[in-house]
């Protein structure tokens, strides 16, 4: 009976290092950790800022660019930047996590509250970015103890080196100090400018970046800390009425702005060559910073050192390797005109007529494109609104305080909903893979007519003719010989699109975890 508790102890122990980065260590110096101040040349920029250290921060960061940024709010209630941090290691790919174990750090936006904080961290000082929240469980995502915290090594976290995380955990400590109840994590694929997101517009994860991006432009159209829903699978950012349920909450006339002006310069860029591109690492990324003898801007000149001590490093053969940048081509080429052949085209009255085009033009009156009004009226009732508030999402208190006292666990996660028609709408605008209309497929297949026989078979538009138009004689052919085998008979061809050269080639990229 004395061994059970041991081995009850043993269990747990094995259970908590299966996490994405074991943090459940402790340090008999995690205290004396915690309580170091913020070092005096950041409360003298506070200074410069007009910051008080106990203002409230928010914390944004960026997988590609390897930064973090920690930001203050002022007496005005808008957030200014304080101060940038290099990422030392962060590991996967751009995109979101999934699943347990896949090395994915998370993408989204978080709320991180005083009880997920750990001082007695065994990664120096850390803290819980809350993964999985309430818009992760509604994808069926699944994942734990994704940390930012100090040293160099990352199995789906942030890692910013001891020296920055000791001085990020020192400025949220008083803020916390100050009131704040919940500092707001931002993490993002990469920095939301026109140029990433013409980029990577044929990325398979485009879609959720471009609904990151709707937070993203609300915080810096507006230097106000967004609220964040959740409305079936999708983010919903705004103001009070995002925070009260809103599945379509007013759009700031800022922001609106904004968001229109970014999407004409994505357009600009496509329409100049811009190519299509995605990177593929070996294993997530670090920045620059770390592999030179000195900064080479002067973006982090207030660090202590030219090059902080960066502890254990995890794989450091993945890091050598810079990430792989990949062509992606539109699954379909649109082909606007076809040409003219007045050798096989000629009509009735030898007149030339031009073959099909691929996408024919639109009847003479289209049948209007809903709005997204009417289009949220008539789709189903959307899922039932959790807001993604540090007030109203105790997951993170569950995750560290519900197991340790033999709490029940979590419930499975809900199937995704079906994702609401209204919101697709943003991807096609930069996805130059759109299916046909089914108007637009009608008409490229007339009814067969009295003229049928007469006109020319176009390839890939006319796959199989009526019984009408082959009422013809059929063909005499000499019998086989005896001994003499039967020549087999030629497929028709399907006029199926060719699909990109390269698509083969990004599967074959991606990392087998």
């Amino acid at each position: 009976m004395a061994m059970r508790p041991v081995l009850a102890a043993s269990a747990l122990a094995v259970a908590l290092s299966l996490g994405a980065c074991q943090d459940a260590g402790f340090s008999a110096a995690g205290s004396a950790r915690a309580r170091e101040p913020i070092p005096p040349k950041t409360v003298a920029l506070m200074a410069t800022k007009s910051m008080s250290p106990r203002d409230p921060i928010l914390i944004r960061a960026f997988k590609k660019e390897s930064e973090m940024e920690v930001w203050k709010r002022g007496a005005d209630g808008r957030y200014a930047l304080l101060k940038t941090f290099p990422i030392c290691r962060w590991s996967g790919q751009l995109g979101p996590k999934i699943r347990e174990g896949d090395r994915q750090a998370p993408e989204g936006f978080y709320p991180i509250a005083m009880g997920q904080m750990n001082p007695n961290s065994s990664y120096y000082l850390s803290f819980d970015t809350g993964y999985p929240n309430a818009f992760d469980r509604a994808n069926g995502r699944t994942g734990s103890y994704l940390m930012v915290h100090g040293t160099c090594s990352s199995a789906g976290c942030f890692a910013m080196t001891d020296e920055a995380i000791s001085e990020i955990y020192a400025i949220a400590r008083e803020a916390f100090a100050g009131g704040q109840r919940a500092f707001q994590f931002q993490s993002y694929p990469f920095r939301m400018t026109p140029q990433n997101l013409a980029k990577f517009r044929n990325d398979p994860n485009i879609g959720f970046w471009r609904n990151l991006k709707e937070g993203s432009d609300y915080f810096e159209a507006l230097n106000e800390e967004p609220r964040v829903g959740v409305c079936g699978t999708r983010y919903v950012f705004g103001g009070s009425d995002a925070a009260a349920g809103a599945c379509n909450p007013k759009v700031d006339p800022l922001v609106a702005v904004k968001r229109e002006k970014d999407e004409v310069e994505v357009a600009e860029l496509i329409a100049k060559g811009a190519p299509a591109t995605r990177l593929v690492y070996q294993d997530g990324g670090q920045h620059p910073f770390f592999r030179e003898s000195s900064p080479s801007t002067q973006l982090f000149a207030e660090q202590a050192q030219p090059r902080p001590n960066m502890g254990i490093i995890s794989r450091p053969e993945a890091l050598a390797a810079a990430p792989e940048e990949i062509t992606i081509e539109p699954k379909v080429k649109p082909v606007l005109l076809a040409k003219a052949d007045a050798k096989h085209e000629k009509g009735k009255h030898g007149a030339v007529k031009p073959t099909a085009l691929a996408f024919a033009a639109p009847a003479a009156n289209p049948a209007p494109i809903p709005t997204r009004e009417a289009a949220a009226a008539s789709a189903a009732p959307a899922a039932p609104i959790t807001v993604a508030s540090a007030d109203g999402d105790p997951a993170a208190y569950r995750k560290l305080l519900g197991n340790l006292f033999g709490g029940a666990p979590a419930a499975a996660p809900a199937a995704p909903a079906a994702l609401p028609a209204a919101d697709t709408a943003p991807v096609a605008a930069i996805s130059p893979a759109a299916p046909l209309p089914k108007k637009v497929t009608a008409r490229l297949h007339p009814a067969p007519s009295a003229h049928a026989a007469a006109a020319p078979k176009v390839d890939g538009l006319n796959p199989g003719a009526s019984k009408k138009a082959e009422a013809k004689p059929a063909e005499v052919k000499p019998a086989a010989k005896a001994g003499e085998a039967k020549p087999a008979e030629k497929a028709p061809e399907t006029g199926k699109r060719t699909e990109a050269p390269n698509r083969n080639r990004v599967a074959a990229s991606q990392p087998a975890n």
